[in-house]
C-alpha cells in the first residue's frame, strides 16, 4: 500500500514538475514519509520513476484484460484511449518518454520496463491488425502510423489545455477527444 502511494506521487509530481525538476524530497513530502523511508523502497529516482511507467504499462495491460470478450477492435482502442486519458486528466500518466531524451534513454535500459512496453505494443498491433481485416482500421495506412498516431493521443497536450482553459468537464474532454481520434474533425 505504501509503494502505492510512493507510486501516485511520482505521477502526480512528474506530471507538474517534469522528472528533472522531482526529488526524493518531493516524493517523501507528497506522501508524508521521511527520506530514508523512502529510500529502502526505492533506490533512487530513476528506479522510482521505472516503477512508476512499468505500473502504467501494467495498468493498460489490465485494462485490455478486462475488456469484453466480443469487444470490436476499435472499441478496444477506444476503451484504451478513454483509460488513458482519464489517468491522465487525474495526474496520473506522465508523458516521460516522449518528452524527455534522458528518460527515454533510461527506460530503455530497464529491462522490466522494455518487456511491458513491447507486450502492450505488440497487443495493440495485433488489435490493429484485426481491426484493419474487419474494415474498422484504414487498410491504406500502415500499422506503425495508426498504432504512433494512437500513442500521440495519449499524450496530446491538448487535454491539459482544454481541462485549463476551457468549461469542459472531464467527461467531457474525453469524449470530445475520442470523437477527434475515431472520426476525425469532419
Amino acid at each position: 500500500m505504501r509503494e502505492d502511494a510512493i507510486l501516485d506521487a511520482t505521477a502526480k509530481t512528474l506530471g507538474v514538475k517534469g522528472f528533472d525538476l522531482m526529488t526524493m524530497d518531493d516524493i517523501a513530502i507528497e506522501v508524508g514519509i521521511s527520506k530514508p523511508s523512502l529510500y529502502k523502497h526505492f533506490k533512487s529516482k530513476e528506479d522510482l520513476v521505472c516503477e512508476a511507467m512499468i505500473r502504467l504499462m501494467n495498468g493498460a495491460l489490465e485494462r485490455l484484460d478486462d475488456l469484453p470478450k466480443e469487444a470490436t477492435p476499435r472499441e478496444q482502442l477506444k476503451a484504451l484511449l478513454e483509460w488513458a486519458l482519464r489517468v491522465r486528466l487525474t495526474g496520473g500518466l506522465p508523458f516521460l518518454p516522449s518528452t524527455s531524451p534522458h528518460v527515454r534513454k533510461m527506460l530503455t535500459r530497464n529491462l522490466r520496463y522494455v518487456t511491458r512496453v513491447l507486450k502492450l505494443h505488440n497487443r495493440l498491433k495485433k488489435i490493429v491488425g484485426q481491426g484493419k481485416a474487419k474494415g474498422e482500421l484504414s487498410t491504406s495506412l500502415p500499422d506503425d502510423v495508426i498504432l504512433f498516431s494512437f500513442y500521440a493521443r495519449t499524450c496530446d497536450p491538448s487535454v491539459e489545455y482544454l481541462q485549463l482553459y476551457s468549461k469542459l468537464d472531464d467527461d467531457a474532454i474525453v469524449q470530445h477527444m475520442l470523437k477527434v481520434c475515431f472520426e476525425g474533425l469532419q
